[in-house]
């Protein structure tokens, strides 16, 4: 069994695959001062909760965009699981021309979603992810990482609004059932939920119109289920994307030489 770790900014989401069925999945708070030991008894306990057993992993696949914490979680695999991980980073072998300047910019996320979105949906695919920053990831039809397109995340745009606005309350991102908000609270959940679909639906349409030919959308991410609803362009919501991608390359590169 194959262990995959995405370790983000704002969450970090652990899944455990069995060829190509993803047997069971966690999505924790990333913590950065957290150690490898801390880890150990986090994932120990995690499968303690499940019916599979730490011994039963062959395999480690780790993205990471928390530089301090990539080393943490290295030490995690090698020290709690007993293997070396694939660490996907400049030089893995993901199958995927990256079009970017510089290639190296890219985050390996965006890397991963693009080549399970590509892997399912063919191209030109746009993915779309919901994340402490929300990211479109354009893949052309040839299987291509074109570039994309990176916006605040509807979580950090709630922050901001809390901290610098001294009579605005913080509050919960969801559908306040109507646009024209009758409270604080509510005038503020609509500028947030209606106000990130519509500005996603608008860049999926300008992506569309530079593209010149359609393309499919898919949606991942922490809040994808709840936004994709107010979004006519997704047409699949895939909350661990990500972790299918590190799959498929885990996959690409186990016999390759390392």
């Amino acid at each position: 069994m194959l262990l995959t770790v995405d370790l983000g900014n704002t969450n970090t989401v652990l899944g455990v695959f069995e060829g190509s069925e993803l047997r069971v999945h966690w999505r924790l708070t990333t913590r950065r001062e957290q150690t490898a030991d801390e880890y150990g008894v986090l994932v120990r306990n995690l499968f303690a909760s499940s019916t599979l057993e730490p011994a039963q992993i062959t395999g480690v696949a780790l993205a990471s965009v928390v530089p301090p914490l990539t080393p943490v979680l290295v030490e995690l695999s090698r020290q709690y699981l007993g293997h070396e991980p694939l660490v996907v980073e400049p030089g893995v072998k993901t199958g995927m021309p990256i079009l970017y300047e510089p290639p190296a910019d890219v985050g390996a996320d965006r890397i991963l979603n693009g080549v399970a979105a590509f892997a399912t949906f063919g191209g030109p695919v746009v993915v779309l992810d919901f994340g402490t920053a929300t990211t479109f990831d354009v893949i052309t039809k040839r299987g291509e990482y074109a570039g994309g397109v990176i916006c605040p995340g509807i979580g950090v745009s709630a922050d901001a609004l809390f901290q610098r606005a001294a009579r605005l309350p913080r509050v919960d991102i969801r559908d306040p059932g109507a646009v024209i908000g009758r409270s604080t609270v509510t005038s503020m959940q609509s500028g947030l939920y209606y106000g990130y679909a519509a500005m996603c639906e608008g860049v999926i349409g300008r992506i569309r119109d530079e593209l010149g030919e359609p393309v499919s959308v898919v949606a991942t991410g922490g809040l994808a289920e709840t936004l994709a609803v107010e979004i006519p362009s997704i047409e699949a919501v895939d909350p661990v994307l990500t972790l299918s991608g590190l799959r498929l390359i885990w996959e690409r590169n186990r016999q390759a030489p390392r």
